[in-house]
């Protein structure tokens, strides 16, 4: 490399020079159960239009009167339909037909997928392996025309819900294929305060990140916690 070709080499970009989302309306799928109703409550809380999706639109309106803080409820299509940004926080069990079913709507979107795959018994829980690899990558198989991401999987509904906690402390990993959608992404996760959204590879290493819920909930039932998780030294 000669010394011209040094000097036009562009700097590196900055991993914390994230966009302003602060205008983009986010939609919350399964924005009626505890973690979709959480995530919608603080980012309405920092300022976000949220709007709730449901199966039945009298349940997401009244969740989002539960929620208030300008919240709007609607059907599933019609709340993918009018946002930036789409959270899929369904059940694992009908993650698959949910997605199907809105593959119109949502072509062009960015897809946020929070689905964590898992079974339980009498050991406690357990993660599954979807067929596709993880969550994530079946929607991604399932919205061919849509921008997959995923992020989210390590909140605890208790402390989303809860208005007396200030702030959650925690880092969100988000993980996608196109750089720009994981920062708008990760920029969404630090419009809550104390999260951090960081980086964690692309969509082929949702399983573990997906898998690792399993583990918080033993940490959780052993201590009575809520916890989260931080990365050290970024």
């Amino acid at each position: 490399m000669t010394s011209t070709d040094s000097a036009a080499k562009a700097p590196a970009k900055d991993p914390w020079d994230l966009p302003d989302v602060s205008g983009l309306v986010v939609g919350v799928l399964g924005g009626t159960g505890p973690q979709g109703k959480g995530l919608a409550y603080r980012l309405a809380r920092a300022g976000q239009q949220v709007i709730i999706g449901s199966r039945a639109e009298e349940r997401a309106q009244a969740a989002a009167e539960e929620i208030g803080h300008g919240v709007e409820g609607a059907d599933n299509a019609e709340a993918s339909r009018r946002s930036d940004i789409v959270i899929v926080a369904v059940p694992w069990e009908g993650h698959g037909k949910t997605l199907e079913s809105l593959r119109e709507v949502l072509a062009g979107k960015l897809v946020v997928d929070c689905v964590n795959p898992l079974g339980f018994d009498k050991k406690g829980a357990y993660a599954l392996k979807p067929e596709e690899g993880s969550a994530a990558e079946q929607a991604a198989a399932l919205l061919p025309d849509s921008r997959v991401t995923a992020a989210f999987h390590h909140l605890s509904a208790v402390l989303l819900e809860d208005p007396e906690v200030g702030q959650i402390d925690t880092d969100v990993m988000v993980l996608g294929e196109e750089r720009a959608d994981v920062e708008i992404v990760q920029a969404l996760a630090g419009r809550i305060p104390g999260m951090r959204g960081i980086f964690a590879g692309r969509l082929r290493n949702a399983h573990q990140v997906e898998a690792l819920v399993a583990n918080l909930i033993s940490v959780n039932r052993r201590y009575k916690a809520h916890a989260g998780l931080r990365v050290t030294d970024v």
